[in-house]
């Protein structure tokens, strides 16, 4: 009696099969639509932010902070939900012979080709919006292209951290209810925009939203901008009276008619620079190690609990 032998396609054919799958489902399941909600969150972001970002250091500083949301809200909605939508399809499959490297490969470069996209999108629509991009190039030759890595390192840093999380979640409405947990963590442990204890400091290299923030306010050249806040707060207090005088305003005037503004702005941002937002290209180059770090991190842990998935028991 013969034994018929059963061939499983090789990593790399399964590879481009599930490839292909994924480009069928972003067609007929309307996973395209992750593209224009893109469009309409950076065209948010920079109508709120637009005309002061690389422009101020509070400017730049917010506008990178939201620039940082920006990725890591596309990449958490680009595939919190991939895995976990067909777990009991790659459990059935991985009997069968589907080698986990492959289906999580295909995911990865599926991933990437969308963040790249969604990268496409927000550089133009803010171009289209006026938004002031940088200026001046730290690794190539193009300051667009050093901006466009920052903002795809981090929305593929985030991407893989939500394709982790759905790789573990049991359903999709779990892994829903885990995102906003995470976007809370990426926010608040950003770095650089809220005030943590110090103590806690540390754990801000776990997220995308600092390395992304402090890539993208390095680029802007920050520790070159003035800062306009102690002016603006003082400003509002002009018509302070003091005895019957009004001491401020009339520093104010003087100020103004001796054209010294400027120069007092620019100077109370020497004051206040941060030496980790440096224009230096060894500040932009370890922010990208790091993202790229935390996205290997997280696509082979992903790999490691997959692998395990004929073990669960849910």
């Amino acid at each position: 009696m013969s034994v018929r032998r059963i061939r499983h396609k090789g990593r790399l054919s399964q590879t481009f099969i599930y490839l292909g799958k994924l480009f069928r489902m972003f067609l007929f399941q309307n996973d395209w639509k992750v593209l224009p909600m893109s469009a309409v969150i950076a065209a948010l972001v920079g109508f709120s932010v637009g005309k002061n970002i690389f422009v101020t250091m509070e400017g730049t500083l917010m506008g990178s902070f939201a620039f940082s949301c920006i990725c890591v809200w596309n990449g958490f909605f680009n595939s919190i939900q991939m895995i976990c939508r067909e777990r009991a399809i790659v459990k059935r499959e991985h009997r069968s012979g589907l080698h986990i490297s492959s289906y999580v490969a295909a995911h990865m470069i599926y991933q990437a080709i969308l963040c790249i996209l969604q990268v496409i999108i927000t550089i133009n629509v803010c171009k289209f919006m006026g938004v002031k991009l940088p200026e001046k190039s730290l690794i190539t030759p193009f300051a667009f292209m050093d901006f466009g890595i920052s903002l795809f390192l981090t929305t593929y840093c985030a991407d893989m951290l939500a394709l982790l999380i759905s790789s573990f979640a049991r359903t999709t409405t779990t892994a829903m209810t885990i995102m906003p947990f995470m976007l809370i963590v990426q926010l608040l442990f950003s770095g650089g925009f809220f005030s943590i204890p110090q103590s806690a400091m540390p754990l801000t290299n776990l997220t995308a939203t600092k390395w992304g923030l402090t890539a993208l306010c390095s680029q802007g050249d920050y520790n070159s901008l003035p800062m306009v806040s102690v002016w603006n707060n003082a400003l509002k207090m002009k018509n302070l009276d003091v005895e019957g005088e009004k001491p401020l305003l009339e520093a104010f005037t003087y100020i103004e008619q001796n054209n010294m503004r400027d120069e007092l702005l620019m100077k109370s941002g020497e004051l206040n620079q941060k030496e980790e937002y440096n224009f230096d290209p060894e500040v932009l180059l370890t922010c990208w190690e790091w993202l790229i770090l935390w996205t290997i991190v997280y696509s082979v842990i992903t790999i490691i609990l997959l692998e395990n998935i004929d073990k669960d028991k849910r």
